[in-house]
């Protein structure tokens, strides 16, 4: 289990909706999210989010123009299916 951090120890908003995704889902990240916003709850880089966009390999993209946004819940709803199953489960 992850340790407790307080509030300016490092913990970041994908920390905290990855730990109790149901209390934070609608409080904390807005409806759509920016390349680097879903590559910091991703942990990964901008480059690898464009290139899982370009593989379509993550869902709720939306392209308004030139820019790139991903739905939140969709977003989280994809990770919450790909996670492994906790051994109480």
């Amino acid at each position: 289990m992850r340790a407790r951090l307080t509030r300016g120890e490092g913990v970041t908003r994908a920390d905290r909706v990855l730990d109790r995704p149901h209390e934070w889902r609608r409080t904390t990240l807005p409806v759509l999210l920016t390349v680097d916003e879903a590559a910091d709850l991703l942990r990964t880089t901008r480059r690898a989010i464009y290139a899982m966009i370009e593989r379509c390999q993550l869902p709720g993209v939306i392209r308004v123009r030139r820019r790139v946004l991903l739905r939140a819940d969709d977003l989280l709803d994809w990770l919450n299916q790909k996670r492994a199953p906790s051994p109480e489960e």
